[in-house]
């Protein structure tokens, strides 16, 4: 069974980051299976998957030796996940201190994994109210009841929209 390292990756953006990343991997023998980056406030911050036939401690101490990365590793048999319903997430609603962590509670009540989630803040056309927006992909058992789960999302806010795909 291949090994699983799962690393993340931040430090201050510059170009070469990825590259640097890659070039590593590929010298220790590390496969390349999925990764997710993204630059905000002149920082980048990533993960990466990478298969391993190895226990992956050469490749995590080739990454740990980049200078300017703070380079954090966790190894992993390579096991099927459980099967999920995949729901996507879009909310939109006035910015207020505690929105996040209220939706999160929510969807920790309701046994849903955040899977990946993109937040920002822009004006309202009209008003010029700052609105917050939520785009996310989450994972659920498939007896999760997406209906309650919008209700109770909805129940958060009067003005809060909320669309569930699935």
């Amino acid at each position: 069974m291949k090994n699983v390292l799962i690393v993340s990756v931040l430090g201050k953006d510059k170009p070469g980051l990825v590259e640097q990343l890659a070039v590593l991997i590929s010298a220790q023998g590390g496969n390349w299976l999925e990764s997710s980056f993204s630059r905000l406030a002149g920082q980048f911050a990533g993960i990466v998957k990478v298969a391993l036939e190895n226990d992956g401690a050469a490749l995590l101490n080739a990454l740990q030796a980049l200078p300017d990365l703070d380079i954090r590793g966790v190894l992993d048999q390579d096991n099927e996940p459980l099967a999920q319903q995949m729901i996507s997430l879009s909310l939109v609603g006035h910015d207020r201190i505690g929105i996040v962590k209220d939706v999160a509670a929510i969807l920790a009540r309701h046994h849903v994994n955040v899977e990946k989630l993109t937040t920002w803040l822009d004006s309202a056309p009209m008003s010029g109210d700052t609105m917050f927006h939520a785009q996310a992909d989450l994972s659920a058992p498939a007896s999760v009841d997406t209906l309650q789960l919008r209700q109770a999302l909805e129940a958060l806010a009067d003005d809060l929209m909320v669309e569930l795909g699935v």
